[in-house]
């Protein structure tokens, strides 16, 4: 598909500023902002992370995505006076009207955005993104860029493991939208099911906004609407060989489905008319593109005799047949009893065009059947996924979170009694580690004014979560995990595409060694702190826990 041109990319851009406006968020965001500026804090600077407490759908990693939608925000986040006017109207009536005048003049000139690249592997508890900028402003995008990366990646990794489920060869059609939650649902999922592996969607203003190629014909409601071929019209079609004179199909078409009855032993009684008369009316309306689905009554008895005869037609007049799609069933045996007749037909009748027909299945897929798929014997070429894909059923959030780590520079840290819920403070950069194979195998959190690490060089480091045990690694690459990509107002990274991104989650899948993306029990990837930055954590944790004490003594 060609690329997006400007008139496109001016509506995907439109389409984000148009379904994520600043009011797109909770109220207690403007509350705080409020208090903010009342103290006369807003405008300290302070840095906030995202980042998700645990990988999704119990495997070994996850895919960021949103950030082409957060980039899209930022630049043009700003209240009309009408949204000012709503917010007036919904604020206590104490608030201090010179509140709304500061709210009429905010944009995201202050902030700067560092980010993990979109499309990269990412693991829990790594910081995916670190927001920096005037405290009441950068407090407003909590909501919002949560929005836009939790559900994002959340589909993209869902996609990604279909993918490594299906394996490379077999190609996925996206067919989700009806069962997507709402239309913003559905193009956030066609986009970053692309982007997590699928080739294809069902969905058409996808393909419109985001250049993902789409695919389809049609549906069960077609072929049960045709009850006779009294119905088929028009009944000709004139021939691609370039023959002026119309050939009437329904005779033609007769011709052969006697003569592929013949061959397989097929009951002419039990085969549905108003079936056959669908096939033939969808045929001459698309000759290049006839894909009927066989499974409307019976495909072994109907279906896939009315197609073989319909296609038989098509390619006597020189058009190419291309294939046909199972919903229902077990579609394993069925493909290859559908291939079986395929190149049966092809050997009887010498049509080679029946070689490279193409089965599509699509019937309720979820992650289980697409691995339970590839232990089969099959024949389908292209499957077809929507809900479980779309929904996520086995997981319906990643869960990320939005912490403050820093104010006036000076690192803050929420202290849970639940370790989980605890957060790591201060300013940082995030490196990856590599082995010498070219495997990532630790992401390292560092305080942003630590010396990056070595490739060579020992280190030592504390593993998440797991308090004073100390480990030593040697990293054979260091990479740095994030980059700026927004400050002053202006995108300062390069937008990629849906297919651009879709190249990055691939390349990046491929460098993760094969058991930390095993789709069960795969094993868990290392996520540690520098040295200075667990001796940081310390200290804060033991002054809260003296300050708390004082508290309670006095």
């Amino acid at each position: 598909m060609a690329a997006a041109s400007s008139d496109t990319r001016a509506a995907m851009e439109r389409s984000v500023r148009e379904r994520v406006p600043p009011l797109l968020t909770d109220l207690y965001q403007f509350t705080m902002a409020y208090a903010y500026w009342r103290t006369g804090r807003h405008q300290e600077p302070a840095v906030f992370e995202l980042f998700f407490r645990d990988n999704p759908f119990g495997g070994g990693f996850s895919l960021f995505a949103g950030l082409h939608d957060c980039l899209l925000f930022l630049r043009t986040f700003r209240f009309t006076d009408e949204d000012v006017e709503f917010l007036r109207s919904v604020l206590p009536p104490a608030t201090d009207p010179a509140f709304f005048q500061f709210l009429r003049g905010l944009d995201c000139s202050g902030v700067t955005l560092r980010s993990v690249p979109e499309g990269s592997v990412v693991f829990a508890r790594v910081p995916l993104m670190e927001v920096s900028g005037p405290l009441a402003v950068v407090q407003l995008l909590e909501t919002s860029l949560l929005c836009l990366v939790n559900y994002a990646s959340l589909v993209c990794s869902n996609a990604g493991r279909f993918r490594l489920a299906a394996g490379p060869r077999r190609k996925l059609l996206e067919m989700g939208l009806r069962r997507a939650q709402g239309p913003d649902g559905g193009l956030t999922a066609s986009r970053y099911t692309h982007v997590g592996g699928f080739d294809l969607t069902s969905n058409v203003q996808a393909g419109f906004l985001y250049g993902i190629p789409v695919a389809g014909t049609m549906a069960h409601s077609y072929v049960t609407s045709f009850s006779s071929l009294e119905e088929v019209r028009p009944q000709t079609l004139v021939a691609r060989n370039g023959d002026p004179d119309p050939v009437d199909v329904i005779s033609l078409t007769k011709g052969w489905l006697r003569r592929v009855c013949e061959l397989l032993g097929g009951e002419p009684g039990k085969i549905s008319e108003g079936e056959l008369a669908a096939f033939l009316s969808y045929a001459i309306a698309y000759p290049q593109n006839f894909l009927p689905v066989i499974d409307s009554y019976s495909v072994g008895r109907s279906g896939l005799l009315n197609f073989c005869a319909v296609a038989l037609a098509l390619c006597e007049l020189d058009y190419r047949p291309v294939g046909v799609r199972l919903d229902s069933g077990d579609l394993c045996r069925q493909s290859v009893d559908v291939r079986r007749v395929f190149r049966l037909c092809s050997e009887h009748f010498s049509v080679s065009a029946f070689d490279s027909l193409i089965i599509v299945g699509t019937n309720n897929i979820t992650e289980q059947s697409m691995v339970e798929l590839n232990k089969k014997e099959n024949e389908i070429d292209v499957v077809g996924v929507g809900t479980h894909l779309v929904t996520c059923t086995r997981q319906p959030s990643l869960g990320c979170v939005y912490k403050l780590v820093e104010v006036r520079g000076r690192p803050r840290m929420k202290i849970s009694e639940d370790p989980e819920k605890s957060t790591v403070p201060g300013r940082k950069a995030v490196y990856r580690l590599l082995d010498a194979e070219g495997h990532p195998f630790l992401d390292l959190v560092c305080l942003a004014v630590e010396s990056p690490p070595e490739a060579g060089v020992s280190l030592s480091c504390y593993p998440l979560m797991c308090d004073d045990s100390r480990l030593s690694v040697i990293p054979a690459q260091v990479t740095c995990l994030r980059q700026e990509v927004f400050t002053k107002g202006r995108v300062t990274h390069p937008l990629s595409s849906a297919a651009e991104t879709r190249v990055k989650v691939q390349t990046s899948l491929q460098t993760l060694h094969p058991r930390h993306k095993r789709l069960q029990e795969p094993d868990s990837y290392g996520v540690a702190l520098s040295e200075e930055l667990h001796h940081l954590l310390t200290e804060i944790r033991k002054g809260s826990s003296n300050n708390s004490s004082f508290l309670l003594a006095n």
